[in-house]
């Protein structure tokens, strides 16, 4: 028989697909309506910062079997691909190597579409975009400006969180634990001028049209909630004493304000150093406060409740008295106003530090009917409430005593009822070289000036030295800042800040739609036709990040009329980590496998049968070579199967007991992918119908199970089962419609039982189907091995899945 040679027949067929265009797919002819059997799968696009390793080719083998299938099934599907190539992370890797980070950039990008085309995956190349490039950058900095027209995109001066190793500004999102999320340096407090995107105006509609996302993990959408941090409340307004100042204060619970006996300030807010300016707290203040700088929002929301006295007062707005004004690092700037009202007898964290520095606890809400608290104590909240020791308000349940103090404040002029969130504006600027430049310019006369559209691209100019220095490297290059001010024709310059990467993979996902379009950034009609993507598919980091942000620039983009959705990702997947050596695989801990050298030795269909075979494909995995050589051997069974199925001729389907298996693996393998995205069961299910094929040579049915497996493994071992569709006197079965199940053939007279005893299996009967629960019960339990672990215990619960097992769990 003929020897499997992987390299041989994926060389053969990837030269196939790609003269034939095979995944190529146009789209509809404008004003057409186009086919709407057609679906958009998308995996997040790769940073070209190095080549592919096995983790990110279990990410990319999701969307190869969706596809696949889907296309199968009838469906024009688009499944294109492109590279984040600007910003940080391609930045950083041209230092690491040494180089341009163009060089470095397209150098990777050629070597990442190597390992992709030997992946043999079926990608539309002919919509191939990498973000560094003017083309397409060109519509980043004019999709900006649309952002800057409507007031969406401003700039201020900022306390910003710095990475020092970076060089640069870093925005909320971007910091984990206190550290850069992508070099893991400890972040530094800095203020800077900075460019902003103003993503709280859409909080609210973050929030509320998660409605509109057809199927998202629950995960992904509690993160983004908690992130954005809507609250009802009130602001109240205190001032500071002896200086007129006010310091508004964001509270959930206004009904506590008599019982607030000192103010805390966050130690990034910008009054700390005006407050302690000239006093004797000075110097102990702003040390703290570079203290405070250097640890984790984790670490100061985890340590000991400290802080330090200003020696300043504010004004309780309820009570008249003065209270002494501390800074706390448990207090962010980052939720609220970076103020908050300490009320020790009723909120833990407050009450910490009120023990701490002997500051003064007062009850000012208790449980209905019963004895009021001693003076000094903390008292939880309870549903039942009531207001005490609150002026005219004393005795109002919490719920009616919180409305009358805010109507009262509002009156005053003290505060108003409000809603707080946690979300802050997106901070965009970038002190780097490689990244798309900022389309504005600075004039002494007209101020802040946009780059007229006719201008654009404004491209990125070539700088040797682009290290990162402390300050916007472009600034060094005078020829390029010097410029003319579109407004008045006088000298100018350019912004020098870059933006952030984020911004650029904010709206690629539309772009690929018409990527070569050069006079607009994508025709609404396509867009519209082929949006939201159908199925995306990406790790859970980016949850706050990328997620939130593509979300944000297509609420804008509605708005402003480019497009006709709301959302950009119908249904979001994210798939689990792949792990070596018990640490999630990745460059910087040095257990990586690239795929280059296990395509070398088995082929790239092993390669990717064993990432989705490993486990379930939302769960964490560990790489085990052993496993790998199963899925080798799996491989030449099937071929050895297919090829002595072929020279046995078509025999017809018959309905005999091979027959039934091929029908039934049709069901359960289309079932998995198709209705539960279980993408690991179906190479499983597969596997048993070929182990039933060669157990049973010469069987009238076995060319049509032959054929069965080869055409349900298609999608993951995309290679050999075209060779052998070929060999079974086929043709492109790419382009085959999906085997479909005969529902008669499901039908079975009778089934093999599984019975276990707490979980363990411990015996198999064949049972007429149909029988009723309580008999498939009864029939386990006449079992000799399950007799044997009833003895002497009580069954506690039976277990029964129809047609499959039943579990008796026992106790004693």
């Amino acid at each position: 028989m003929e020897r499997y040679e992987p390299a041989k027949i994926e060389r053969k067929w990837q030269e196939i697909w790609a003269r034939e265009g095979a995944f190529t797919v146009p789209n509809p002819e404008p004003g057409s309506v186009g086919d709407d059997r057609k679906t958009y799968v998308l995996e997040m696009l790769p940073y070209p910062s190095g080549e592919l390793h096995m983790g990110h080719v279990r990410n990319y083998m999701l969307g190869e079997v969706v596809s696949h299938f889907r296309r199968r099934r009838g469906e024009a599907v688009l499944r294109p691909m492109g590279f984040d190539s600007f910003g940080l992370p391609a930045e950083n890797a041209a230092i690491k190597e040494g180089g341009h980070p163009r060089d470095v950039a397209e150098r990777n990008i050629a070597a990442i579409r190597t390992q992709i085309e030997r992946m043999g995956w079926a990608i539309d190349w002919s919509r191939v975009l990498a973000t560094h490039e003017p083309e397409y950058y060109r519509w980043t900095q004019w999709l900006f400006l649309r952002f800057f027209e409507r007031g969406l995109a401003y700039r201020r001066e900022a306390a910003v969180k710095w990475c020092p190793n970076d060089q640069t500004v870093l925005a909320n999102e971007q910091v984990i634990d206190g550290r850069c999320e992508r070099c893991g340096a400890e972040v530094e407090a800095k203020s800077l001028e900075q460019w902003f995107f103003r993503i709280t105006d859409y909080a609210d509609a973050l929030l509320d049209e998660m409605a509109l996302l057809e199927s998202w993990p629950e995960r992904v959408l509690t993160m983004q909630r908690n992130w954005i941090g809507r609250s009802e409340g009130a602001e109240v307004v205190f001032e500071v004493e002896g200086s007129g100042e006010t310091i508004p204060v964001f509270t959930t619970r206004p009904d506590t304000l008599f019982g607030a006996t000192f103010f805390v300030l966050a130690p990034e807010h910008p009054l700390v150093s005006e407050l302690v300016r000239g006093t004797e707290a000075e110097r102990d203040v702003l040390a703290y406060v570079r203290r405070s700088a250097a640890r984790s929002a984790v670490e100061r929301e985890e340590k000991d409740k400290d802080g330090v006295s200003t020696g300043r007062h504010v004004v309780n707005p309820a009570t008249g008295e003065p209270i002494p004004i501390w800074v706390a690092d448990y207090v962010l700037m980052e939720y609220g106003t970076g103020a908050v009202m300490g009320v020790p007898a009723h909120d833990e964290r407050d009450f910490s530090f009120a023990e701490r520095y002997g500051l003064a606890v007062r009850t000012v809400v208790a449980p209905a009917g019963e004895k009021a608290p001693p003076e000094g104590a903390f008292v939880e909240h309870s549903a039942d409430e009531r207001l005490v020791n609150s002026g005219r308000f004393s005795e109002l349940p919490a719920p009616e005593g919180k409305r009358a103090i805010v109507e009262w404040l509002e009156a005053e002029g003290r505060g108003q009822a409000t809603i707080g969130y946690r979300l802050r504006d997106w901070l965009l600027s970038r002190q780097r070289y490689w990244g798309c430049p900022i389309p504005i310019i600075h004039c002494d006369r007209c101020g802040v000036v946009p780059v007229p559209d006719d201008q654009l691209p404004v491209l990125l100019p070539e700088i040797e030295e682009y290290l990162p220095k402390g300050r916007s490297p472009l600034a060094s290059a005078e020829d390029w800042v010097r410029v003319s001010c579109p407004s008045c024709g006088g000298e100018a310059r350019r912004e020098t800040d870059t933006m952030d990467t984020f911004v650029d993979s904010s709206w690629y996902f539309i772009r690929y739609t018409d990527p070569a379009n050069d006079g607009a950034p994508f025709d609404r009609e396509i867009a519209d036709y082929w949006l939201p993507v159908n199925q995306y598919i990406g790790g859970v980091e980016h949850a706050i990040l990328h997620l939130l942000y593509a979300r944000f620039f297509t609420k804008v983009m509605n708005d402003i009329g480019l497009v006709g959705f709301r959302e950009p990702f119908a249904r979001l997947f994210t798939q689990g980590m792949l792990h070596r050596h018990g640490a999630k695989m990745s460059k910087s801990k040095g257990n990586v496998i690239v795929p280059d050298e296990y395509i070398e030795r088995y082929g790239a269909d092993a390669v990717r049968l064993y990432l989705l075979f490993i486990g379930p494909v939302e769960q964490d995995a560990e790489w085990q070579d052993a496993g790998f050589e199963g899925i080798v051997r799996f491989l030449h069974r099937l071929w050895r199967v297919v090829l002595e199925a072929a020279e046995a001729g078509d025999e017809g389907t018959a309905d005999g007991p091979l027959a039934r298996k091929a029908h039934e693996t049709i069901a359960r393998v289309t079932d998995d992918i198709g209705r539960r995205f279980a993408l690991n069961t179906p190479i499983a299910a597969v596997m048993e119908l070929v182990n039933e094929i060669g157990r049973r040579p010469g069987d009238p049915a076995m060319r049509f199970a032959a054929e069965t497996a080869v055409s349900l493994i298609q999608p993951y071992a995309a290679h050999i089962a075209e060779e052998l569709w070929e060999r079974l006197e086929h043709s492109r079965l790419w382009e085959e419609p999906w085997p479909e199940a005969d529902e008669a053939l499901l039908e079975r007279d009778s089934f093999v039982l599984v019975v276990q005893v707490n979980g363990k299996v411990r015996g198999r009967v064949e049972v007429p189907a149909g029988l009723p629960e309580d008999e498939l019960v009864a029939r386990a339990k006449e079992l000799p091995r399950v007799r044997a672990r009833l003895d002497g215990v009580e069954i506690r619960k039976a277990i029964v899945v129809p047609g499959k097992l039943v579990n008796l769990v026992v106790q004693g």
